[in-house]
């Protein structure tokens, strides 16, 4: 267990990651006790890791360096050069995702709050560069197909911190942004989970006070009531695929668009409704699916995504939507297992703090053709319910031991059922 202050946590990284993290903050960062850790020693090791992720990626976009300094890996079959015309709007996107919540908070007078100010005007200038034509970092967000996946976790970004990445924008990069993100209505998405991210970034634009297209809004919102196979999941497509693709991305996305929307029409709000339903039986599956040691079962597509294939969970415990049977404090102590167990894994980065591919450290086999180092940055939407305040319940609370631990342990777990709808 953690058994540093989160002040003594601060200064062993310094407040200003480099890319190589003292010997101190490796040990706090390779931590991976089986025993659920006090909120505090959570909080303080969750902050430390996200931290550590996102710094090269907005470090290196705030200077208009991101292209020059951050590598370009794939997996066998990928190619480098068609990755490299997109990757690096994936770990924007996909960082700011998983970030946004925890900058929204918003800066204040303690150490974590002031580790935030400074990540909130990272951000801002990352932001910046990322949307302007003339900046030598001016992302792809229009030539391809992929662009339109990550100016999706972009708009879901804005979703998720609407004060730090709509209102305090500066009217120039505020701008830049809305014409960004229009830009991928020329791109035409898959017949699969790919519908929900033209959906995003239309909810985007209707949450900045945009023109937006609700027929594409409406589309995937149909496509997916069809898709769904019951108890709780859904297919990607007409047919289902044994993956975490309804955590990375559909329930998550389905959630915050409906949010978006559903005072707009009393058919959405209904929509909203049954999928919350819908979300916590899913919830419910997930949080069962980690292993006393905070594994969990190697399934389907794109596991280099580590525990971002705990979003959704993630995400109803931001929203204090988890089922009446999850706790908070065991939800938090089961995905804190697993940021443990996936990021805390040795060789997880490389010399320069940059993520490698993998599941548990270095493990390039596993990435299909379509990842690279951009893609691997969706780890981050596991952090999300540190947008909670460090006084919320969900980290004040006595530790507890997630549903596999406590069963492995012989100890008394409750029954599961499926939901009927």
């Amino acid at each position: 267990m953690i058994r540093r202050s989160f002040l003594k946590q601060l200064g062993a990284l310094g407040l200003v990651y480099t890319g190589r993290a003292p010997a101190g903050a490796r040990d706090l960062l390779a931590a991976a006790p089986l025993e659920p850790a006090t909120g505090a020693e959570e909080r303080a090791y969750w902050v430390a890791m996200l931290t550590r992720v996102a710094e090269p990626v907005l470090t290196a976009l705030s200077r208009g360096e991101l292209r020059a300094r951050m590598p370009v890996e794939v997996g066998p079959g990928g190619s480098r050069e068609e990755r490299a015309a997109v990757t690096h709007l994936e770990a924007f996107g996909r960082t700011m995702a998983g970030l946004a919540p925890w900058l929204e908070l918003g800066a204040d007078s303690s150490d974590e709050g002031r580790l935030r100010a400074r990540f909130v005007d990272l951000a801002h200038r990352a932001l910046s560069r990322a949307v302007d034509p003339a900046s030598p970092d001016f992302l792809n967000f229009s030539r391809g197909r992929q662009p339109l996946v990550d100016a999706a976790f972009l708009s879901h970004a804005v979703l998720r911190a609407p004060r730090v990445l709509q209102e305090q924008l500066d009217s120039t990069t505020r701008g830049n942004l809305v014409r960004a993100l229009k830009s991928t209505r020329t791109i035409v998405p898959y017949y699969s989970n790919w519908l929900l991210f033209s959906g995003m970034v239309e909810a985007a634009l209707l949450r900045m006070g945009e023109d937006w297209d609700r027929v594409r809004v409406d589309l995937v919102l149909r496509k997916l009531s069809e898709w769904y196979l019951g108890d709780g999941l859904y297919g990607d497509g007409p047919e289902f695929h044994w993956d975490y693709y309804n955590s990375y991305v559909i329930q998550p996305f389905l959630l915050d668009i409906l949010r978006t929307v559903r005072e707009r029409d009393r058919e959405y709000a209904r929509l909203h409704d049954r999928q919350l339903a819908i979300s916590r039986r899913y919830g419910a599956i997930l949080e069962r699916l980690i292993a006393p040691d905070g594994s969990y079962p190697p399934i389907g597509r794109s596991l280099a995504y580590r525990c971002g294939a705990f979003q959704l969970l993630a995400q109803l415990a931001l929203e204090g939507s988890l089922p009446e049977s999850l706790p908070g404090a065991q939800v938090r102590s089961g995905i804190g297992a697993v940021i443990r167990r996936t990021l805390g894994a040795p060789k997880t980065f490389d010399a320069g703090g940059w993520l490698r591919i993998g599941l548990a450290g270095a493990q390039p086999q596993i990435a299909e053709s379509y990842i690279s180092t951009g893609s691997l940055y969706l780890c981050t939407v596991g952090f999300l319910p540190l947008g909670l305040p460090p006084t919320h319940a969900f980290w004040t609370d006595p530790p507890a031991r997630w549903t596999s631990l406590r069963a492995w342990s012989g100890e008394p777990v409750p029954r599961d059922h499926a939901l009927e709808l």
